[in-house]
């Protein structure tokens, strides 16, 4: 910081402490923001990583995006029938959203929402890819939940289960499962967790709009 101005002496230790508080205002304001862009940049270009086009290409299972719905999720990349393939793509996907939630606990709990959002948005509009359409999402949500309660997470898998069995739409129960959370952690969590929560339940229903205009006309596609 700038070196006090001068001032009558009898203010002098006053405007000095005075200023000093400033430059250490000034300074922690200047981390804050530090943090803000390391968790922006982090969480964007980790969850962007287009995983079910690396895996598909890895297996030559063909362009992805001409298969199935033409989603790049481990969704379609079940649809190959390649099962070995649709897992690692959806543990990938898992990881490269727990990174980053892991990495914001440990930095700043408050910037959880962000971390979440740019996953997602990472996830759904890539940089890599040149259309930026990607996945729907689910499985970073996955990974979201499971670094931020183990509990949800076990909510999150039983809840996906049990829908899916019943009705065997898989983005009924990836919609079903991730409203169910949002609500649990309002009443259960405190205001960081629930915010969060909040927010990637909106991103997921905006990521599934179509499936969701589908599943009112009758014409979703069942997944077997």
């Amino acid at each position: 910081c700038d070196k006090p101005t001068a001032v009558s002496p009898q203010f002098a230790n006053r405007g000095i402490r005075r200023e000093k508080g400033i430059c250490l205002r000034y300074r922690a304001n200047a981390i804050n923001d530090r943090d803000d862009l390391l968790i922006i940049y982090f969480s964007y270009l980790l969850g962007s990583v287009p995983t079910g086009i690396l895996v598909s290409r890895l297996f030559n299972l063909g362009e992805l995006k001409s298969i199935g719905s033409g989603n790049i999720g481990a969704t379609n990349v079940l649809r190959t029938g390649n099962f070995s393939a649709a897992g690692i793509t959806l543990l990938v996907d898992f990881f490269k959203a727990l990174i980053p939630i892991t990495l914001t606990l440990a930095i700043n709990e408050n910037l959880l929402f962000i971390s979440g959002t740019f996953i997602l948005f990472g996830h759904i509009f890539p940089i890599w890819l040149d259309d930026l359409k990607g996945g729907k999402g689910y499985a970073s949500f996955i990974g979201i939940i499971f670094a931020v309660n183990f509990y949800l997470f076990l909510t999150l898998g039983v809840s996906w289960i049990i829908i899916f069995v019943i009705y065997r739409y898989s983005s009924l129960a990836s919609l079903l499962s991730a409203n169910l959370i949002s609500l649990i952690s309002l009443f259960y969590f405190d205001f960081n967790v629930s915010f969060m929560c909040l927010i990637i339940n909106l991103i997921m229903i905006f990521s599934h709009h179509e499936n969701i205009n589908r599943l009112l006309k009758r014409e979703e596609k069942k997944l077997y």
